[in-house]
């Protein structure tokens, strides 16, 4: 199935800047909507759901008065722990959020609420049972998080997930889970996907709420230097290794029985920020640069890519 009309509006590529926990802001979803990819953020990066509805005021101004950015979307963490969901729900629909990204949790809570509106529902899921689950819940697309993603990750390979969902889900697919260049973002189409979640190269942006460190921690990171572990949160997700050996933790001997607890967002991110994620695409980002010149560098690749040859066999 093809990308719903409402998501297509003045897209250069077929991609969406994954929310990334204290690394998405409004700043960074307006760069990337008005260098054409869809923005994205998680609504708990805003410190109460008061300050959620004066970001969302800010995306919404900017972006509905430019006739050339693409549309954006808020992410909503709904796992059951979270008290904020109903306020952050109810500031979302205030706004309207073109697209709904519901993660951690069922989405069956927020459907009727963004569908009132006219708004899409996806569901960010790690599993092919999450993915069924999800879809039987009616929402209106599916993304998949794939081992190798930054923050929560899957522990199934892109190429196996997104062949599973296909068997049963004919609508909208995102693929995430190491797309850092354009070619990757090709390569997820030639998958069956609609669209891939680029997160990481995001990270080390002027527009990034990450720390100059961070930044440049990611600049200087490989995929060897990527650690999945749900010792900090109780989820697993993918850490860049001298992160966690700069907070007094071994890479190596990871705690195993972290319980996940979303019921204060701020006290989680205690957490994210003294021990840092990305995804095993950490080693396409060189340089710290502004939005605009990296979608401008994926759309370069992805371009290239679609004009490889195909294999061509000898008689």
């Amino acid at each position: 199935m093809a990308v719903p009309e409402a998501l297509k509006r003045n897209l250069a590529l077929p991609a969406i800047a994954a929310p990334m926990f204290l690394v998405t802001g409004p700043e960074m979803v307006i760069a990337a909507c008005r260098a054409g990819m869809i923005g994205a953020f998680p609504t708990p990066n805003a410190r109460t759901s008061a300050d959620l509805a004066d970001w969302l005021g800010e995306i919404s101004s900017a972006l509905s008065t430019d006739p050339t950015a693409a549309p954006w979307a808020a992410n909503l963490v709904v796992h059951p722990s979270n008290e904020r969901l109903a306020a952050d729900l109810e500031a979302v629909a205030r706004y309207k959020a073109p697209l709904v990204i519901t993660a951690l949790g069922s989405p069956a809570r927020v459907i009727e609420a963004v569908h009132s509106y006219g708004g899409l529902v996806f569901a960010d899921v790690n599993s092919v049972a999450f993915a069924r689950k999800a879809a039987a819940a009616g929402v209106d697309g599916l993304v998949l998080v794939a081992a190798g993603a930054g923050g929560h990750t899957g522990m199934t390979a892109g190429f196996a997930f997104v062949e599973e969902v296909r068997r049963f889900w004919d609508g909208p697919i995102v693929l995430g889970g190491a797309i850092s260049t354009g070619h990757a973002i090709r390569a997820a189409e030639v998958l069956g996907a609609d669209l891939a979640y680029v997160g990481t190269a995001l990270i080390a942006t002027q527009e990034s709420l990450a720390a100059q460190p961070y930044k440049s921690m990611v600049v200087a990171a490989g995929a060897e230097d990527i650690v999945p572990s749900k010792g900090i949160t109780g989820v697993t997700a993918n850490w860049l290794r001298d992160s966690l050996l700069a907070a007094g933790y071994d890479p190596d001997n990871m705690p195993q029985d972290k319980t996940p607890n979303f019921e204060n967002a701020q006290d989680d991110a205690k957490a994210w920020k003294n021990v840092w994620s990305a995804g095993q695409g950490v080693g396409a980002v060189t340089a710290i640069k502004p939005v605009a010149e990296v979608v401008a560098r994926l759309k370069r690749e992805y371009d290239a890519a679609c004009q490889l040859p195909r294999f061509d066999a000898k008689e």
